[in-house]
This record gives structure tokens, sequence and C-alpha cells, in this order.
């Protein structure tokens, strides 16, 4: 219960940065998750868990089409936002300037593409929900269950999400202390290696959902 298995590759990247403290707190997955969802979300998700009967009703069995059509769809989204973040930057010139002032446009390129990332998955999530909703009873189960917990998990998902770039600065003033000759392309590799890590944990719910409408289609063709 207590196992690290899961840690995402943004958890692996970040946490390689820091020190590691010698009391680390000893939370199962269940207490883990206690600080994620308050009494409204329980409420909420046990409405949600009621009306997935009516949910599952009138459902026509998922076609392989849709399958194909939204793993291309993941891909194409994928593979957009994954050149945005690994185009080599503009010249920035900050080899002389303060840590604040050296950070700035490495900081406004990172918000940046967490923009994107936030419009573009928003959208391509949404997009899935809906093609799962009109397929099989069970992916519609599981689309209504995604459409509930998403906004219950935003928040504090854009507020951890949202404390990446000072992660970064602290990486930036680090391999400029440790490799004053060297480091911009150490910190363009690290910076990219980080907002990768972040693409692919913002697509895990999306790619979850694909997964399953592509099982469907195989088990029941």
């Amino acid at each position: 219960m207590r196992s690290h298995f899961n840690r995402s590759a943004l958890v692996r990247q970040l946490a390689g940065w820091q020190p590691t403290p010698d009391d680390l707190p000893r939370q199962d997955v269940a207490e883990r998750l206690g600080q994620w969802f308050g009494v409204h979300d329980a409420i909420a998700l046990s409405a949600a868990h009621q009306a997935m009967p009516a949910v599952a009703r009138a459902r026509r069995p998922a076609a392989p089409a849709a399958a194909r059509t939204l793993q291309a769809e993941l891909q194409r989204v994928r593979a957009t936002l994954s050149q945005a973040i690994t185009r080599p930057p503009l010249e920035a010139g900050d080899e002389g300037l303060d840590a604040d002032a050296g950070f700035a446009l490495h900081h406004q390129r990172c918000l940046e593409q967490q923009r994107r990332m936030d419009m573009a998955i928003e959208a391509l999530r949404s997009h899935v929900r809906k093609t799962l909703s009109q397929t099989s009873p069970r992916l519609a189960q599981l689309a209504a269950l995604d459409a509930v917990i998403e906004p219950m998990l935003a928040g504090r998902e854009q507020r951890l999400l949202a404390t990446v770039p000072g992660f970064l600065k602290a990486r930036f003033v680090q391999l400029r202390q440790s490799h004053p000759d060297g480091w911009p392309p150490l910190f363009e590799h690290d910076l990219q290696q980080t907002l990768l890590a972040e693409l692919d944990l913002r697509l895990q719910p999306v790619v979850g959902m694909v997964e399953a409408l592509s099982q469907e289609v195989t088990q029941h063709p």
C-alpha cells in the first residue's frame, strides 16, 4: 500500500533534483486519496454511482472505426504538443544575468507550454468521453465517471502543476553554478524532459479511456 511503484515520470524527474528527506510521511493509498476528495466529492461520486444503470441503457456496441479514430487523434495531439515542447528555443543571451532575469524567458516558455497542454488535452478528453458515451454500456459508464471525477481533481492538479516552474528555476540556478561554461544545453534537456513528463501525466486519463475502447472492440468485435 505504501509502494512508490506508481510514481509518474514527472514526479521521479522533479524528485531527482531534491535531497531525499529522512522522515518521509508513510501514508497508504486510501489516506492519500482522502486528501484529494472532500465530503461534497463523496456525495457527487455516490450520486454518479447510483446513476450508472441509467447511463448504461440503450447503448450500441463499440465500433472498431471509433477506436482507430481516437487512437489517431490521441497520437496527433501528443505529437503536436511534443513538437512544441522540443522546438529549439530562441537564443536568450542570459548568461550574464541574475537568476530571476535569466530564468524569465524559460519561465514564460514553460507557462506557455502548460497552457497549450491544458487547452488541447481538455478538448481531446471531452471528445473521447463523448465518443465512449455513445458506445457500449461499460464505456458509457466509464465516460460518465470521468466527467464527474475530472472537475473534482482539476483544482488540486492545477495547483500542483503550477509548482513545476519553481522546480525548473531551482534546477536552472543549480546548473549555472555547477556548470558555468556549459549549463545551457543541460538545462534545455531537463526543461524538455520535465515538460514531456508533464504531458504524459496530463494524457493518462485520455490514454486510459482510449485503451478501454480498444479492449472493448477486441473482446466484442
